[in-house]
């Protein structure tokens, strides 16, 4: 029987899973579309018992389309931030999972800032004081549970990040545990000492006894109770994707285009940003922990998907790209997607969306492309903050994730940074990273320097703007965005 090992990439809107053989191709796949509710403006939360059964249904399919192989590893991708919590006794949820986009806690964010904590949850745990992060969301569903906070205390509920989800159902309530890169993201765990900080603790009301022992990404967390197989990685998915570029050293920048978007750049050490980008854990092994700074930007794709039910395109998002498709250029329309504030670098809650520079020969084509433009952006606004919190100069940027298919996008975005732009072909690189995550924890390979090896075919795109223009298209949108933001 031919050895692989089985990724799972547990995402927003689906999960996927793929099955990696030893030269790095993929054997097999299948997905799973997920809901999301909106029970309130500025609510957003999925079902715990439906991730889990999406798992369960894209596991069983894909591993039927690769009969008579052996799994000699699991490794799981995830959405960060996102929290659920569960009766220890039944392993049932008692609350929905409430996900990273999510703006419920924002005003508990606002009275830790009056507080004057934020210094205090940044200086520890390397993030901002924002209701994406897990900690504000798990107070939350402890406190809407009857006695939740005493429960927790005495460790008959517990909680954690959608890594933690996943594998206590893996191994049948046997293991209770997170790796550093998701933990790194709660807002409870200290980046320098590697694991949960007690001051932290105390500022949301968490209990320990009910929080997932931190652990290294890059090891053997447990065996699944089907057959015992040994789940061997945990990682965010943009921490994967990072991992999956082969992009193991400082100084290289990743941007994942998907409902929201993430620029991560590894680090030598724990770094103190000052351009408004957070420290986070990029992953951890036997050779010790990775360090990373990242900017998260909270709507990318899902501009487009907004734009597209706003003017009630029946084909979705596909269908407002090829409607920008049919123009050369915004004719001056920005749309700054503010829609609930924004977020790296600028964390300005009171943020809201703008859509400007119209003119009577401005068409829905021309927000179309604006919509699309807005991504390009967003992340060279990351960008540059990386650049200049890192001191150095990044010589491309790497893309994957679902926007990162368009190729008029790629191609701007290579134009406003000035910058080459190398896509990955494939979809699946927070899958591929867990894999390879997996694959050496078991001995499958053997050093990065073997996976660096394995083939990744990828598309460049070279600048072609001239900086005039360039010049002037970001002066129009430094101008949109100081109309969305905030008087401060």
């Amino acid at each position: 029987m031919e050895p692989l090992i089985l990724a799972i990439d547990q995402g927003t809107t689906n999960t996927k899973v793929l099955l990696m053989d030893r030269a790095g191709g993929v054997r097999a796949r299948a997905s799973r579309r997920l809901e999301i509710s909106f029970p309130r403006p500025g609510w957003v939360e999925q079902d715990p018992a439906a991730l889990w059964r999406s798992v369960v249904e894209a596991v069983a399919e894909c591993r039927s389309l690769a009969a008579g192989a052996r799994v000699e590893a699991i490794g799981i991708s995830n959405q960060r931030e996102s929290v659920a919590v569960w009766d220890r006794r039944t392993g049932e949820a008692v609350g929905p999972c409430v996900i990273w986009q999510c703006r419920r806690t924002a005003a508990f964010c606002d009275e830790l800032r009056r507080r004057g904590l934020e210094a205090q949850i940044r200086a520890a745990s390397g993030l901002p004081v924002d209701p994406l992060f897990s900690a504000s969301k798990m107070r939350w569903l402890l406190e809407s549970v009857p006695d939740g906070v005493a429960r927790a205390r005495d460790g008959e509920l517990l909680a954690g990040t959608v890594d933690s989800w996943l594998l206590w159902n893996l191994t049948g309530g046997a293991v209770h545990a997170t790796d550093f890169s998701n933990a790194s993201r709660t807002q409870l765990f200290n980046l320098e000492l590697c694991q949960w900080d007690a001051g932290l603790l105390g500022i949301f009301d968490i209990p320990a006894a009910c929080l997932p022992e931190p652990r290294p990404s890059c090891s053997v967390f447990g065996a699944t109770a089907e057959d015992g197989t040994p789940v061997a990685s945990l990682i965010g998915d943009s921490h994967a994707a990072l991992f999956g570029h082969a992009a193991f050293a400082p100084g290289a920048v990743k941007a994942t285009y998907g409902t929201g978007s993430s620029l991560m750049s590894p680090v030598a050490r724990p770094t103190a940003s000052r351009h408004g980008l957070s420290t986070t854990v990029a992953w951890a092994g036997a050779d010790g922990v990775r360090y990373a700074l990242e900017g998260n930007i909270t709507n990318t794709g899902g501009t487009v998907q907004w734009l597209a039910g706003f003017l009630r395109l029946v084909g979705g998002s596909g269908e407002l790209a090829e409607l920008a498709d049919t123009v050369e250029d915004s004719n001056g329309v920005y749309i700054v997607p503010a829609f609930a504030g924004l977020g790296a670098p600028h964390w300005d809650a009171g943020a809201r969306g703008v859509l400007c520079g119209l003119t009577r020969g401005a068409m829905a084509a021309h927000a179309a492309r604006a919509a699309v433009d807005s991504i390009a952006y967003q992340v060279l606004d990351v960008f540059e903050a990386l650049e200049q919190d890192t001191g150095r100069p990044p010589a491309t940027l790497f893309a994957d994730g679902g926007a990162s298919r368009n190729q008029r996008l790629m191609q701007f975005q290579a134009d406003v940074l000035g910058r080459p732009v190398i896509r990955s072909a494939s979809a699946d690189l927070s899958a591929i990273g867990a894999a390879w995550l997996a694959g050496l924890a078991v001995g499958f390979w053997e050093s990065l320097e073997e996976l660096e090896a394995l083939p990744r075919e990828t598309t460049r795109f070279e600048p072609a703007m001239a900086e005039a223009r360039r010049a002037e298209l970001i002066d129009g949108w430094r101008e949109a965005l100081g109309r969305a933001r905030s008087a401060r």
